[in-house]
C-alpha cells in the first residue's frame, strides 16, 4: 500500500483545513486508514482512524468533536476534516494503513505516507 498525504497549510486559530490521504496498491480497499501527528520534540500520536468500510471509526480525545474522518473508496482517498483548529494542533500529519481496523500504535504500522505540515497561528 502506498499513501500520500496532502492538504496541510497555515491557518489561524478557529479555522479549518481538510487533509487528504490518497492510497494505491492491490489491497488498498481492505485496509484501515489512520491519521497521526507529530509536533516538534513530541512523540507521534494517533489522531483518528477509519476501517476500510467506515464501520469502525476512532478519534483521540484531543480532537473528538472537532475533527471528522471519512473515506471515499471510489477515489481510494481518506479525508480528515479539521475544524476549530488550535495552536496545539500544529504538527506534521501522517496517514498510515493498518489491516481492517484502526490502530493507535505507530510501531504496529508498516505503511506510511509522507507527512503534511499543519500550522495553526494564535
Amino acid at each position: 500500500v502506498q499513501l500520500q498525504a496532502s492538504g496541510g497549510g497555515l491557518v489561524q486559530a478557529g479555522g479549518s483545513l481538510r487533509l487528504s490521504c490518497a492510497a494505491s496498491g492491490e489491497t488498498v480497499n481492505t485496509y484501515a486508514t489512520n491519521w497521526f501527528r507529530q509536533a516538534p520534540g513530541k512523540e507521534r500520536e494517533f489522531v483518528a482512524g477509519t476501517s476500510w468500510n467506515g464501520r469502525y471509526i476512532e478519534y483521540s480525545d484531543s480532537v473528538k468533536g472537532r475533527f471528522t474522518i471519512s473515506r471515499d473508496n471510489a477515489k481510494n482517498t481518506v479525508y480528515l476534516q479539521m475544524n476549530s483548529l488550535k495552536p496545539g494542533d500544529t504538527a506534521v500529519y501522517y496517514c498510515a494503513a493498518s489491516p481492517r481496523v484502526p490502530n493507535r500504535t505507530p510501531g504496529d504500522l508498516d505503511y506510511w505516507g509522507k507527512g503534511t505540515q499543519v500550522t495553526v497561528s494564535s
